[in-house]
C-alpha cells in the first residue's frame, strides 16, 4: 500500500498555495462577471491565478493554459487529477473538478478550496456573521434568539419581499436584527428565466436555469439525488424583490444545516431529547438518552474529506457531555466510498480521537443504545477520554 501523506506534509507540496489561489479567482470570477466575460486587465487574485499556473506547468514542462478563459477551461473540463500540479495524494479525489460542467458554477470542493486561503477575508464571512450573532444574543441573554436565527439560515435561504418585511418585525429575531441586512442581498438576473424565480424543494435554495431548459442545484446533496425538484415559483411581479443568503452562508452554514435538521428529526423519531445549536453553538446537536447519557454531535457536509480531515479538532466541552464525534451525510460516502478513511489520514494528532460517522452510522449507534445494547456499535467515540481529553457529561 503506497504512503499517504500527513496534515503536516500538505504545505511541503508547492502548488497547495496555488490551488487556494485559482478556487478563490474563481469564486470571485462567478460572484462578480457569472464567469460569462472576461476583459484586461483582470481582477488581482485571477491575474496570481494564471501567472502562478504558468510557472507550475514550466516547472513540470507541461503545457500552461494559455490565458484566464483557458484556465477557466480547464477547471471545467480537466479534474484535478489530471493538472501538472505537485498537490498532496488527499487533496482531491478523481473526478474532482473546480466548476460544474452543467452550470459554469464552482464545485462545492472550489469552494472547500477557497475558504482555506489564509489571506482571504471574505472566506472568513460566515464565521463572523455566526459570532457576531452569538455575541448579540448573549448580551441580550436570549440564547432562544440564538437558537432562531440559526434556524432562520437553514429554513429561509430565500426570502420575497413580503418575507423579508416579516423577519423585520419578528420580536424573537430583535437581538440579530442589524445582521439580516447585511446577509442577505438582492438575487442576480442570472437566476431569472422568464420573470420567474425557482427554489429547491429539498435544499431550499434557489435554481439556476441551464441552457437546456433545465434547472442545477447548487447542493451537492440535492444533484446526487437526481433532477432537482421545483419548489416555490416566484414570480417577480407578484412577490417584489427575491432576496437570497450570500454564497458564504448558503454554502457553509445553509447546506449542513440541512442535514442537521434532518438528523434531528431523525432523533426524534427515536423519541430521543434533541438540543440543536446549545450553549450559542459550541456544537450542533445535543443528544440526552433517557439514563442522561449525552452525546454531542456536530456536522459537516464536506465534498472532500482530506480538507475536512485537515479542520478536524475535538469537540467543546461545554454544555458537557459523554461522547462527541463528527457526523458526515451518507451520500458522502456513498459517492466516495474512502471518505473517512481519507478523512482519518488527514486528521491532526491533537484530533485523533474524534471520529467521524455517516449520519446513517449515527443513528444506527443510538437505536443500539436504546437497546441496551453496549460496546462499538452503541458509542460514538473510543472512550470518554477521547471524547474531549476527559471531558464528560456531570
Amino acid at each position: 500500500m503506497p504512503l499517504h501523506d500527513t496534515p503536516e506534509d500538505w504545505l511541503d507540496h508547492a502548488d497547495v498555495p496555488l490551488l487556494r489561489t485559482i478556487a478563490t479567482a474563481v469564486v470571485k470570477l462567478a460572484d462578480t462577471t457569472g464567469m460569462q466575460s472576461f476583459s484586461l486587465p483582470y481582477d488581482a487574485e485571477a491575474q496570481r491565478a494564471v501567472n502562478g499556473m504558468a510557472l507550475a506547468c514550466v516547472r513540470q514542462r507541461a503545457q500552461p493554459p494559455a490565458s484566464l478563459p483557458d484556465l477557466l477551461r480547464w477547471c471545467r473540463t480537466r479534474p484535478l487529477e489530471d493538472w501538472p500540479l505537485d498537490l498532496p495524494a488527499d487533496a482531491f479525489g478523481p473526478d474532482d473538478y473546480l466548476i460544474d460542467s452543467a452550470s459554469g458554477e464552482p464545485t462545492q470542493l472550489c469552494h472547500e478550496w477557497w475558504v482555506q486561503g489564509r489571506d482571504s477575508a471574505a472566506a472568513q464571512f460566515d464565521r463572523r456573521v455566526v459570532r457576531r450573532a452569538m455575541q448579540l444574543c448573549r448580551e441580550a441573554s436570549s440564547p432562544e434568539s440564538y437558537t432562531a436565527f440559526r434556524r432562520l439560515l437553514v429554513t429561509k435561504p430565500v426570502l420575497t419581499s413580503a418575507d423579508h418585511f416579516e423577519l423585520a418585525t419578528d420580536l424573537i429575531l430583535e437581538p440579530v436584527r442589524s445582521l439580516l441586512d447585511n446577509i442577505y442581498e438582492p438575487v442576480p438576473a442570472g437566476y431569472l428565466r422568464s420573470g420567474v424565480y425557482i427554489t429547491c424543494y429539498r435544499c431550499l435554495t434557489l435554481l439556476s436555469p441551464l441552457i437546456d431548459g433545465g434547472w442545477w442545484c447548487e447542493r451537492d446533496q440535492c444533484r446526487s439525488r437526481g433532477p432537482a425538484p421545483r419548489g416555490r415559483t416566484l414570480i417577480t411581479e407578484e412577490v417584489g424583490t427575491v432576496y437570497q443568503l450570500v454564497r458564504p452562508l448558503r454554502q457553509f452554514v445553509t447546506g449542513p444545516g440541512r442535514a442537521e435538521i434532518e438528523l434531528e428529526k431523525r432523533l426524534q423519531a427515536l423519541q430521543l431529547a434533541v438540543e440543536m445549536w446549545p450553549g450559542y453553538d459550541a456544537y450542533d446537536l445535543r443528544i440526552t438518552f433517557p439514563d442522561d447519557h449525552v452525546w454531542a454531535v456536530d456536522v459537516k457536509d464536506w465534498a472532500h474529506p482530506g480538507l475536512l480531515g485537515r479542520a478536524a479538532r475535538i469537540v467543546r466541552a461545554e454544555p458537557p457531555y459523554d461522547q462527541a464525534c463528527w457526523v458526515v451525510p451518507q451520500y458522502r460516502i456513498d459517492l466516495r466510498r474512502d471518505y473517512l478513511r481519507t478523512y482519518a489520514r488527514s486528521r491532526p494528532a491533537k484530533a485523533a480521537g474524534l471520529r467521524l460517522l455517516s449520519d446513517d452510522q449515527l443513528v444506527a449507534a443510538a437505536t443500539a443504545r436504546l437497546r441496551g445494547k453496549s460496546g462499538p456499535s452503541a458509542q460514538i467515540s473510543p472512550d470518554n477520554s477521547d471524547s474531549n481529553d476527559g471531558a464528560a457529561h456531570a
